[in-house]
């Protein structure tokens, strides 16, 4: 995660290490340097009663791993399997990026990064659902 610069609202919280950090009155911004903290912003976070569809089950379970919830190593294996999963469904270019930028973060061990791959799929998951929906 070396490198990674986090913009920040007023008062956005983040989850880093188990400690929740809440930003000041004005915008901020912080470069995270250390390689392997865990960092989760609030406002991206997913419960686990919204945990309720592919993309948002995979999504919390990367994010389990950033909230220190769950062991990166165990949690690899598992997480390989759901993106692949989802390889599946989605076919088309611009998922197909994402799947794999999400797999290589993993496979890297940067989560942040990871998670944010695959949040990208969200909007797209909604429509294909409202599609399916009658």
């Amino acid at each position: 995660m070396s490198g990674l610069v986090l913009k920040l609202a007023p008062k956005e919280r983040l989850l880093i290490n188990g400690a929740v950090i809440e930003n000041g009155d004005r915008r901020g911004r912080l470069s995270i340097v250390t390689p392997d903290a865990n960092i989760l912003r609030l406002r991206d976070a997913i419960h686990p009663e919204d945990a309720t569809t592919p993309v948002r089950r995979v999504c919390y379970a990367a994010q389990l791993v950033l909230s220190g919830d769950s062991d990166p190593a165990e949690a690899r294996m598992p997480l390989l399997r759901r993106i692949e999963e989802l390889s599946q469904v989605f076919t088309d270019p611009d998922s197909r990026a994402s799947l794999a930028e999400a797999t290589d973060a993993l496979v890297r061990d940067h989560h942040y990064r990871c998670l944010k791959a695959l949040r990208s799929l969200l909007p797209r998951e909604e429509r294909l659902l409202a599609a399916h929906s009658p």
